[in-house]
Order: C-alpha cells, then sequence, then structure tokens
C-alpha cells in the first residue's frame, strides 16, 4: 500500500516543474522551491527502490511495521500539499475563464476584486512553499532510518491476472464431508418437538473459515427442512449486536416489507402476531454477543411459535452459544486431507491439462496440508495459484515466512495474509479501503468503484478511464474469493481492518481527526443541525469521500467549500435537503455528487458547470428539481441517469446533452412532451453516445393538437448507439415506429407501455439477442402478427424459407391489452409451420399475460401454453376449464 502512495506522490513531484512553466504567475511557487522538489523527488525515489522489502519483512519485524507507518504518514500529507496546490490552478483557471466571460458582457473590470483574488492566491503559494521544505526535514530522518534496515532493493514481478470465462467459485453442492454434517443438524431440527422446551436453539460453533454459514445454508434449503417448517427465516447478526437491527430483519423476513418502525417493543408485537401458531426455523448467522441479557426479550417474543419451532445458531465461541441459550451445540469439524485436496483442485487446476498440473501436486498437497482442514482457506490459496504455473512460484508460497507468524489471531490469517501480499499495490489498496464499512456490509460495485476513484487508488490512462480499470479491479477481487456474493467475507474484513488500523481512514478512530480522508457519517434520532455540520465541515477539511446519506440533513452549510480535496460527496436519502449552498460549486475536485432520493430538493446550484471534474450525477428520478443548462460544462460527465424537460428556458433540455459524449450506462429522458423545438432535440445526438446501453424513453401524458406527429418526429431524432442493451418507451402517442429500432442489433429487453394510437409493432422479432419483451396499456393493439414477428411474405399463404424469430427470447409479459385479440405467428390453422425451415421462439421459457380480455385461449399456439406462467384476467370460468384441460393433456 505504501508503494501506491510513494508512487503517486512521485509522479506529482515530478509533474510540478513540467507545470511551473505553463501556468499564470498568480499560482507559482516562491523562488528556491523548486530545488526543494527535486530533492524530495530524489528521496522518495530512493524510498520507493526498496519497498518491496519492506513489504515483506514488516510482517514479522515491529520496527520496520512502524518505519513503513511513518512512510505512509508523510505520503498522506505531501499528497495534501501537492493537492492543494493542483486545486489553487484549477481555481485561478476557472476564475479566469469567468474573468473574461464577465468583460465580454461588460467593459468594466472589477481591479478591486482581481487584486483581492491575486493576494489571497499570493498567499496559498507561499504556504505550500513552507510545508514543502518541512516534508524536506521530515523525510530526511526516514531515509536515515531506512539505512539502519538494510534493505535490498528489487523490483516486484507485475503480471496481468489471466481472465477466465468461467468462475473459480465452487458451488457448495460440490464440495465433499458435509453431507454427514447436514444430515445430523436436519435430524436434531426435525425431531424431538414435544419433548424440547418451548424454544430450541441448536448452535454450530468452530473457527472463521471452517464453513459454519455454508454449513446452515445447506440446513436452511434442505427440502425436508423447507416441508417442515411454515416459515423459515435468515438474519445476519454479526458484531456490534444491534437489537433493533436484528428484530427489524426478522419482521421484514416474515412480512416481505421493510418495516418503518423504531420502537423494539412495537417490532416485537409486530413479530409475536406474525409467528403466533406457526412452526418456524429462524437462523441466527454469525453471532458474537456473549451477554444473555441482550437476548432475554426477543426471545421471549419467539416463544408464542408453534411447538417443533427452531432457532439456529452459527457462531466461533462457545460462550455465546451457552449466552444465547442452546441445547445443542454441535462443533464444526475441519475438512479431511481427501476433501481438502477435492476442493483445491476443482479451484487451482481450474482449466489446466493433465501436463500442467501433475508437476504440481506434490508440491500442491503440501501447501493443502498447512490449510489444517479449514474450507476458505483451501479456496482463497486455490484462487492464488490458479495463474501460477512454474513450480517456483509454488515453491515461494510453500516457503513464505508469514507460516511462521506467532502472534496471528486466527489460523486462517496466513493464508489471507498470502493472497493478499500476491495482489498489485493499486488492488492491495483498493480490497484494504473495504475495511471502512461494518462487518457483513453489502457494497454496491458503483460506489465502491467511485470511492476507490475518490480516494486516488485508481489512475486513468489515454486508452482506458477510471471506471472501466475500477470494474476490472473488482473482477479481479472477485475472481480471487475476496469477495462472496458482493458480500465482504467476514475474515477478509478482519485482515483488512487490521492493515488500516492508525491510518486515520476509519469513522472510530478521532484521536487525529483532521487527517480522516473517508468519513462515514450516521446520525440517528433526528435531523442533523447545520452547526454540527458546520462544525465538521471547518475540521475535517482533508476529506476526500463523505457519506451523509439518510441523515434527515435539512441545510448544507456554506463552510462544506472548505472541503478542498472532496472527490465523493454523498447526500442522498435526505428528504428535507430543499437546496444546495452556491459554495458547494467551489468543491473543484468533486468526482461524484449523489442527492438520489431527495425528492425536495428543488434545484441543484447555479454554478454546477465550475465542477468540472464531476463524473458521475446521481440525482432523483422523481420530484421537483430543476436542472440547470450550466450542467452541460460538465464534459467528463459518465453518470446522469435522469432528464426532465422543463417548460422552462433556464432549464436544462435535450440540445444540452450534445458535448456530453462520455455518459454511461442508464439515461432517462422523462418530459418529453415538453420538446417543442426539434432542430434543439437533434442536438443531443444520442448515436454518438455508444457508452449508453440503458434508455428509458417518457412521453408526458399534456394534451394538445398534432401529439402523434410531434412524437413520431422527436422519437425519429432520439436514435440511440447501437450499442442499446435495454430500451423502455412510455406515453408514446404516435402510431409507427422509426426504422431505428431494428437496427439496435445488441438489445436484449424492451419494453413499450402506455401507447394510445398504436395498432402496430415493429418487426422485434428479428433483433437476434432479444431475451425479455414487455408490452402493457397498449390501447389500439388488436393484433401480433407476422409483421411483429418479423416474417417476410411473398403472398399470405407462403413464407419465405430459413427463418428464426425471435431466437434468444426468453421471457414475454403482455399487460392490459384491452384490445388484443389474435396471435398471427404464421402458422396453419393445425398448429404446423408452413416451411420446414421456419423456427419461432427457440427459448422461450414463461409467458405472462394479463387483463387482456379479448385474447382467447384458442389463438394461442400450442407451444405458448406449454410456457405459461400467468394467465388472469383474461377468460370466464368456463375457459379457464377448458384451459386448463389442455394443459393437463399437453
Amino acid at each position: 500500500m505504501a508503494d501506491v502512495l510513494v508512487s503517486k506522490v512521485l509522479e506529482e513531484l515530478i509533474s510540478i516543474v513540467a507545470r511551473e512553466s505553463e501556468i499564470e504567475q498568480e499560482v507559482r511557487l516562491v523562488v528556491g522551491v523548486k530545488n526543494e522538489v527535486q530533492m524530495l523527488t530524489t528521496k522518495f525515489q530512493f524510498i520507493k527502490a526498496v519497498l518491496v522489502d519492506a513489504e515483506n519483512r514488516q510482517v514479522k519485524d515491529d520496527a520496520i511495521k512502524l518505519w513503513m507507518q511513518k512512510l505512509k504518514n508523510i505520503s498522506y500529507d505531501m499528497d495534501d500539499v501537492l493537492d492543494e496546490w493542483t486545486t489553487a490552478i484549477q481555481k485561478s483557471q476557472i476564475m479566469g475563464d469567468e474573468r473574461v466571460s464577465a468583460e465580454n458582457k461588460r467593459k468594466v473590470r472589477c481591479l478591486i476584486c482581481f487584486s483581492c483574488f491575486r493576494c489571497r492566491e499570493v498567499g496559498v503559494r507561499r504556504d505550500i512553499a513552507v510545508k514543502i521544505k518541512d516534508f524536506n526535514a521530515r523525510l530526511d530522518i526516514i531515509v536515515d532510518q531506512q539505512r539502519a534496515f538494510n534493505f535490498v532493493s528489487f523490483q516486484k514481478e507485475t503480471k496481468q491476472v489471466e481472465r477466465f470465462t468461467t468462475t473459480s467459485f465452487i458451488d457448495v453442492a460440490e464440495v465433499k464431508g458435509r453431507d454427514q454434517e447436514q444430515k445430523a443438524i436436519v435430524e436434531k431440527l426435525l425431531t424431538g418437538s414435544s419433548q424440547t422446551p418451548s424454544l430450541h436453539i441448536i448452535s454450530i460453533v468452530g473457527m472463521g473459515g471452517i464453513g459454519k454459514t455454508t454449513l446452515a445454508k445447506l440446513v436452511y434449503n434442505d427440502d425436508e427442512v423447507k416441508t417442515h417448517f411454515e416459515t423459515r427465516i435468515w438474519v445476519c447478526v454479526s458484531d456490534p449486536f444491534d437489537e433493533i437491527k436484528i428484530a427489524k430483519a426478522i419482521l421484514e423476513s416474515l412480512t416481505n416489507e421493510a418495516p418503518n418502525l423504531h420502537e423494539l417493543q412495537t417490532i416485537l408485537q409486530n413479530i409475536r402476531k406474525s409467528l403466533e401458531g406457526k412452526k418456524f426455523l429462524l437462523i441466527l448467522d454469525d453471532v458474537w454477543e456473549e451477554n444473555s441479557e441482550k437476548w432475554v426479550q426477543l426471545k421471549n417474543c419467539l416463544k408464542f411459535g408453534s411447538p417443533g419451532s427452531r432457532i439456529l445458531v452459527t457462531t466461533r465461541k462457545e460462550i455465546v452459544a451457552s449466552a444465547i441459550g442452546c441445547i445443542d451445540i454441535h462443533k464444526k469439524g475441519q475438512l479431511s486431507a481427501e476433501d481438502s485436496w477435492f476442493l483445491f483442485s476443482q479451484i487451482a487446476f481450474l482449466g489446466w491439462s493433465s501436463g500442467e498440473r501433475e508437476p504440481l501436486e506434490d508440491i500442491g498437497k503440501k501447501i493443502v496440508s498447512r490449510c489444517k482442514g479449514l474450507p476458505l482457506t483451501v479456496k482463497t490459496l486455490g484462487s492464488l495459484l490458479v495463474t501460477k504455473k512454474s513450480k517456483s512460484e509454488w515453491q515461494t508460497i510453500m516457503d513464505s515466512e508469514v507460516w511462521e507468524l506467532e502472534n496471528a489471531e486466527i489460523d486462517i490469517f496466513p493464508h489471507l495474509w498470502l493472497s493478499y501480499n500476491d495482489l498489485s499495490p493499486p488492488l492491495r489498496q483498493c480490497f484494504s479501503y473495504c475495511a471502512i464499512f461494518p462487518k457483513d456490509h453489502l457494497m454496491e460495485k458503483q460506489k465502491l468503484i467511485e470511492l476507490w476513484m475518490a480516494h486516488g487508488y485508481i489512475k486513468e490512462t489515454t486508452k482506458r478511464d477510471m471506471e472501466r480499470i475500477g470494474e476490472e479491479y473488482f473482477q479481479n477481487l472477485a475472481s480471487r474469493s475476496f469477495f462472496q456474493d458482493i458480500n465482504m467475507v467476514d475474515d477478509f474484513y478482519d485482515i483488512s481492518y487490521t492493515l488500516l488500523a492508525g491510518k486515520g481512514s476509519l469513522p472510530g478512530y478521532f484521536c487525529d481527526a483532521k487527517k480522516l480522508r473517508g468519513l462515514i457519517a450516521q446520525f440517528e434520532g433526528g435531523f442533523v443541525a447545520t452547526a454540527v455540520l458546520s462544525s465538521f465541515f471547518n475540521e475535517l477539511t482533508c476529506l476526500r469521500s463523505l457519506d451523509l446519506s439518510n441523515c434527515d440533513i435539512e441545510e448544507i452549510p456554506p463552510t462544506i467549500s472548505q472541503l478542498i480535496h472532496l472527490r465523493q460527496l454523498d447526500l442522498s436519502s435526505n428528504d428535507h435537503l430543499k437546496s444546495l449552498p452556491e459554495t458547494l460549486c467551489e468543491l473543484y475536485n468533486l468526482q461524484t455528487l449523489d442527492v438520489y432520493d431527495c425528492y425536495n430538493l428543488a434545484k441543484l446550484p447555479d454554478g454546477v458547470g465550475k465542477l468540472v471534474n464531476l463524473r458521475h450525477l446521481h440525482i432523483p428520478g422523481i420530484g421537483p428539481i430543476l436542472m440547470s443548462k450550466e450542467i452541460r460544462k460538465l464534459s467528463c460527465l459518465r453518470t446522469l441517469e435522469w432528464v426532465d424537460v422543463f417548460d422552462d428556458r433556464k432549464a436544462f433540455s435535450l440540445g444540452d446533452l450534445e458535448s456530453l459524449n462520455l455518459l454511461q450506462g442508464l439515461l432517462m429522458l422523462s418530459g418529453l412532451g415538453n420538446v417543442d423545438n426539434m432542430d434543439e432535440a437533434k442536438k443531443a445526438q444520442l448515436k454518438k453516445k455508444k457508452g449508453i446501453n440503458r434508455m428509458q424513453l417518457a412521453f408526458n401524458e399534456r394534451e394538445g393538437e398534432g401529439r402523434i406527429c410531434h412524437d413520431e418526429e422527436l422519437l425519429e431524432v432520439l436514435e440511440p448507439h447501437t450499442n442499446l442493451e435495454t430500451l423502455g418507451i412510455r406515453g408514446y402517442e404516435g402510431i409507427v415506429f422509426p426504422d431505428w429500432i431494428t437496427s439496435l442489433i445488441n438489445l436484449k429487453r424492451v419494453q413499450l407501455r402506455g401507447f394510445k394510437n398504436c395498432e402496430k409493432l415493429p418487426p422485434l422479432g428479428k433483433l437476434p439477442f432479444l431475451e425479455i419483451l414487455e408490452l402493457e396499456e397498449m390501447e389500439r393493439l388488436k393484433k401480433l402478427g407476422v409483421e411483429f414477428f418479423g416474417i417476410e411474405t411473398s403472398s399470405q399463404q407462403e413464407i419465405s424459407s430459413s427463418v428464426t424469430v425471435f431466437p434468444k427470447l426468453t421471457t414475454i409479459k403482455l399487460g392490459s391489452l384491452k384490445e388484443l385479440e389474435e396471435w398471427d405467428d404464421g402458422m396453419n390453422k393445425n398448429g404446423e409451420e408452413n416451411v420446414t425451415n421456419f423456427t419461432i421462439l427457440p427459448c422461450l421459457r414463461s409467458l405472462s399475460i394479463w387483463h387482456c380480455p379479448k385474447l382467447k385461449l384458442e389463438a394461442l399456439p400450442d407451444y405458448l401454453l406449454q410456457k405459461i406462467y400467468q394467465f388472469q384476467g383474461c377468460l370466464t370460468k368456463e375457459e379457464r376449464r377448458e384451459k386448463a384441460k389442455q394443459i393437463l393433456h399437453l
């Protein structure tokens, strides 16, 4: 991790001298500092050369570990200063552009304002120069200590990780050695209901990585268990223990709704009502709480279930099992040598030939023997070695000093450290960052990548942007088993927590709060006062990321401008937030602004165009928010999910999309009925935005003459790039469709809803990769005919040969099509194909039809009846009986 920090500082130092000659005098560093910068550069280069040896030796040498920490601290401080200098340059350029723009509008120049600005900038560069001289003195001490350790200088080999089309994860059902344990647990759950107490609790106890959760999942999904219990509930308890959170999770599982309750007594009463008289199975996974008093209220509530109900607990400690009142304790055993080798072989030799595998089997078995029968460690090392095909690489793992650690907290630690240490420095830093999240936290991939970007862990190249590199980093870590089902594996959390402790990146460590770079704030029990936030902003000026989501914030104080280093700001789910201060636009480094689910936010600041580095703008999909035309200046923007077109010349329009050609992912355009100027709509040039792969178009309900022609013309000019994979159109009042729809050869999903005038659909059957088709509320659609299927006919009876209609379509949903009465796919009356080469819907798995009263059963061919998943609101009782007979016959 230190390697990444030092490399980043080095790059910034080297670029300073080059930029000095290019920038205006106002922000140049003071005379003499250039030599100081060159001295710093030389010292950092000297340190970087020995970092690989230092990283390896710090595992067993506390003195080296302390030296590494000091190096990290000075690197972070240096990064802050260099970032401050770069920000001063950006601010100068932006304000300079504003001065030029203002002078073009008015001939008079405000000399007083300019002089004040210049004085402030001179003060900034003088402060930076003083700090750089101080860093040289601090770094001299680091270099002197470095010589005492006699580090060896060598470069760590970096290789591109091989990419596999198949995953290295093994399904739990394929792992040997669990059948007997599963049967034993199931037998305990299903028997003894009349002799056992009202609350029968069973516990699976074992060390980290031994497979407790996996065994619990096997039991939970066992067919006998599913049949025996009326209700099954799974709750991840984790640490710290939160009684209200656990109770809410139980209630949500019972009702399938997230409870909007805050008092424990009320939640427990609702749980009691839901469980009363029912035989249930409750799994409490990953339990740590040893205080029996904290379990009393929840246990009393659970006693109202039917006799035979069971609770199954997984924990690492027997004292926890005793505290919760377990009757049976099942100690999870380790894998046998045979089963460990089987699991390891399935992962480590995935895709290998026998010639590649045989020379490494002996050393592989020695490595597996050191895993002590722990499934997670076997899996971890298998994932680590799958890309290493030389005996020397396997021998290096076998001979590593980390196996000899005496102070490891758990036996699994050496295996995790080996896998972690094999990562490239950027990947190590990205993974270690995940320690800021609570245990068992569900991480959203895009947000995680945005956070990595904010902290400078991802370096953009000329050919690949940061988002793409971040995606590759995530997949790389997932392929090595560092992420599991997007949740952090608990033991990997343990190691990353150890690596980050003391760095100052964790919200709980406020001993040196001013150095914090990332903060996830959680305020419960009411709104957050503006004064509290203002204090935060004045103190935590080094922040790169700040998460204030779901904090009931009513106002953001102007002092947010103090956070000049901030890259990521999450204000989402603050319902009371109505406005943002203009000073927010002074955060020139901001890359991500998230105000999603801020439904009362009226508009963005007028100066949002100053956020020249903004890449992701997450705004609410519904609500009164008025988007400024200034957004068109954000040429770096990648994410702008929702654009609501207002009947306001000052608001953001379709034409303002013209310069935003880097947009990626989802783009939703609503209020399209408000578009009056087609020339303005053409400027959007959606066809050039090849990064957009999902698009939703919503024509509003505004009535008016010429609406049919308006919608047809507008839809024609909104042609997207052929990379589009999902297309949704709603409220369209045109009669015909543009030809470009069938040119979207990569479409996988099409949703058409709320069409008033359309009687015929485009030939969607020609789309080669379409998988899901949804048609709803099309008022005049009477027939799905050969035109819709894309079948070309030379006459009314003869169909051209070699036709495959909807070759990849798996799901069809037809809803509220009140006039639909015919399905004409070109087959004859006997349901047979007119030509031998004619194939229709070869991959169809599910057909759902609801509220289509004129669509009769006899109108559907046999191959559709076999795939019907839902058929509601369409038939009379007699017709439903006939339908049932036909389906049974088939």
